[in-house]
Parts: C-alpha cells; sequence; structure tokens
C-alpha cells in the first residue's frame, strides 16, 4: 500500500528544494510501501537488533518454523527454551515476551493509532522493553506510513544531509533539526528520498 499523500508531498518538497527536486526526478514511480501487520513488523524489528540482515534472516525462518502465524498469544505459548532454540539470546527473549504481554494486556493500542499522535505511538512502543525511539520511528514510517517523522538519530539520514546539504561534513543535532523544519509536514518522504540517494534499493522494514 503507497500512501494517498506520497505524489502532493513529493510534489510540494521538489517545489521547494532542488536536491529533493533532483532526487525525486531520479526515482519516478518508486515510493514508501506498507508491509506486514503491526505485532509481527515490531517482533521481527527486535529479532534483528544488533546482529547483520543475514543473522537476522535466519533467526527469523526459525521463529516461523516455531510459529507459522506469530502472534502475541502464540509467543506466550512458548517456553523460553523454545524460543532461545530459534537463535534468540536471553534478552532478546525477554523483549518479545514483553511486547506479546504489552499486546495482551492491551496497553499497546492499535485501534487508536489513527487518532494518535506520533509522539503518542512512539510513547506507547518505548514502553516496551527493546524497542527504542528509533526503532518507534521506522515503525511509524514504515508500518504505519506516517508522513512527518523525522529520525535524528538515523546514520543514513545523517550522511544523506552531510552528503547533500554540508558538505560532506555530518551536521549537528540542531542543524539536523532546522533543516527538517524546511520539510514539514512531509520529513518521512524527505527522508526516504534521501535514504535512496545512498542505497537506490528501498529498505524493507
Amino acid at each position: 500500500m503507497t500512501p494517498a499523500y506520497w505524489l502532493q508531498a513529493a510534489a510540494e518538497l521538489a517545489a521547494n528544494d532542488p536536491v529533493l527536486a533532483g532526487l525525486i526526478e531520479r526515482f519516478p514511480g518508486a515510493a514508501l510501501t506498507s508491509r506486514g501487520e503491526p505485532f509481527v513488523t515490531l517482533l521481527r524489528s527486535i529479532v534483528g537488533q544488533q546482529i547483520s540482515v543475514k543473522a537476522a534472516d535466519s533467526v527469523w525462518s526459525r521463529v516461523l518454523t516455531l510459529l507459522p502465524l506469530p502472534t502475541p498469544a502464540t509467543v506466550l505459548g512458548c517456553s523460553s527454551d523454545q524460543l532461545r532454540a530459534c537463535g534468540l539470546s536471553a534478552r532478546k527473549v525477554e523483549y518479545v515476551v514483553d511486547l506479546a504481554r504489552h499486546f495482551v494486556n492491551g496497553q499497546i493500542h492499535v485501534n487508536h493509532w489513527s487518532s494518535m499522535s506520533d509522539a503518542q505511538i512512539i510513547a506507547e512502543l518505548t514502553a516496551v522493553r527493546g524497542i527504542g525511539v528509533w526503532t518507534a520511528e521506522m515503525f511509524l514510517i514504515f508500518n504505519q506510513l506516517r508522513p512527518d517523522v523525522w529520525p535524528l538519530d538515523d546514520i543514513g539520514l545523517q550522511k544523506a544531509v552531510a552528503l547533500h546539504y554540508c558538505g560532506g561534513e555530518r551536521p549537528g543535532r540542531q542543524l539536523l533539526v532546522e533543516q527538517g523544519e524546511r520539510w514539514r509536514p512531509w520529513r518521512s518522504v524527505a527522508t526516504w528520498y534521501l535514504w535512496r540517494s545512498l542505497d537506490p534499493l528501498p529498505v524493507d522494514y
């Protein structure tokens, strides 16, 4: 699913920023798309933390062998040993169990997200062990298709802004904040095109 706002956002960004205009022209027809159910997306993000993509794919494959349809209930129905056997560390087992409990206990309000702000959803997600602000921001961009997320701590974003706007010098946090203000209310879209300038292949989150 591609967001309904994408063409409008791209047109407005291109009209106001020649750098983004060039990037948008380089990637015609490309757009952010949402994949996956929220619990599964968050579960997979925890599985993949701090390990290589190849290792993460291997562990995730074993999780799916154990749980062909991962749900909060099926995760809670597994023993720690079963989850560890998939390749999860003891700490990650704690994280995925905490995530499942938050869903089962109604502490994650998926049905209310449409009326909640980005900050409110981030606060809800970061209450789960193992989910930090960056993970929550990636979730808002890639799963929820929120249009105006500006992930200040993302290394790729910092590199792209350095490359295109700062003569190769990594921008300080305040400069990055100010740069993002130019692109409201479409900062997710600007971020996506800046990522593409570093890696033409879109990331699946």
